[in-house]
């Protein structure tokens, strides 16, 4: 067998291929953060994108259109329309004979209502004269703002009652609970409705608290008293799972708080499946106020939230020919409603460890 010598040279040369491999495979090994994993999943699903796009522009739309698209939404139109109305006019003459005809009748107005889309009003106006594109913007800060805010309350609520269940157990579950189970029994629709007779009633006896201006905040301030059980039942099952895990044992054993072991270690561990309850449940929010504004029972006229204004379709004049009047806010809950959905599907799933996508 030959014997093959080795040299200092190549042995050097050796060591320094395998170093250069060492540091090439150190260089294209990139470690991730879980926050950096949850947002590389979310910004994977084209649905997610489509809804954060749709959610940025109805944001955009409403609180930074105004200050491009300086119109008032309560300012009246009044520089004048022209309005023909035809109608049929029937006569006898000496002969018994009956004629008819059409006349057509000019109606100079002092406002312009029910205009069509123009370079000065870019979706028309309607029936008061209001220009239609600064009430949809107007309405849009309504709608969003008062969902925004009784999902906040509600999850609040939720995360009080359901960490203080899913943390002590025994008599304390049971109570709370048991409140949970009567509220989800409660039809919130026909309450709402009950509830906005009262506070009419209310006002007519001069209670100015409740004056219409403020309808819509009373009514969407009780549905989040009736509408935390949900959330409530969600953070006592997460807790009820975490509070026997490792850390809350060290947790107890160092002595720290209730307040701070639920709020401080608990909570946090929950907010995940917090953050996507709370982006499904503000499509439904949404639904709630314009359902409530379209029945009357919301926002005034002047104000224009999004239902107000498809309450102008009651008029089957209005609904047959002005699309420009109720179609605009119509499409606007759409967007927002799906767009919220679409980003709490999305985070659902970038969320769940599982997950691979």
């Amino acid at each position: 067998m030959e014997n093959k010598k080795i040299t200092s040279t190549e042995i050097e040369n050796e060591n320094l291929e395998v170093k250069e491999e060492t540091v090439t495979h150190e260089q294209t090994l990139k470690l991730m953060s879980p926050m950096q994993m949850v947002i590389r999943r979310f910004f994977r699903s084209k649905l997610s994108i489509i809804g954060l796009i749709m959610v940025v522009s109805l944001f955009l739309f409403c609180w930074v259109g105004p200050l491009i698209y300086n119109v008032s939404p309560t300012e009246i139109d009044k520089s004048g329309k022209v309005e023909y109305t035809e109608k049929w006019v029937e006569y006898t003459d000496e002969n018994g004979v009956t004629h008819g005809f059409w006349q057509v009748i000019e109606t100079n107005l002092t406002d312009n209502m029910l205009s069509a889309p123009s370079a000065d009003h870019p979706l028309g106006t309607d029936k008061t004269g209001k220009d239609v594109l600064a009430r949809l913007m107007n309405g849009g800060k309504i709608s969003l703002g008062i969902s925004f805010m009784a999902v906040f309350i509600v999850t609040f609520l939720g995360i009080i009652f359901g960490g203080i269940a899913g943390y002590f157990g025994g008599a304390v579950d049971n109570i709370i609970m048991r409140i949970c189970d009567i509220l989800m029994c409660l039809p919130g629709f026909p309450i709402l409705l009950i509830v906005g007779t009262i506070i009419d009633g209310l006002r007519e006896g001069g209670m100015t608290m409740f004056d219409y201006q403020y309808k819509i905040y009373w009514l969407m301030g009780f549905l989040t008293l009736i509408s935390w059980s949900g959330t409530a039942r969600l953070v006592r099952g997460q807790i009820l799972s975490l509070r026997e895990q490792e850390y809350m044992v060290a947790a107890e054993a160092m002595g720290y708080s209730t307040s701070r072991k639920i709020f401080k270690h608990l909570v946090p561990n929950v907010m995940p499946q917090l953050i996507v309850s709370m982006t499904l449940s503000l499509g439904s929010m949404i639904l709630y106020e314009a359902s409530l504004s379209y029945l009357g029972l919301g926002a005034p006229e002047q104000y224009a939230a999004w239902g107000t204004m498809i309450n102008a379709a009651k008029d089957p004049d209005i609904l047959a020919n002005y699309f420009n009047v109720w179609g605009p806010p119509g499409i606007c809950i759409i967007i927002a409603v799906l767009g919220f959905n679409f980003i709490g599907d999305g985070l659902r799933d970038a969320l769940d460890p599982k997950m691979r996508r």
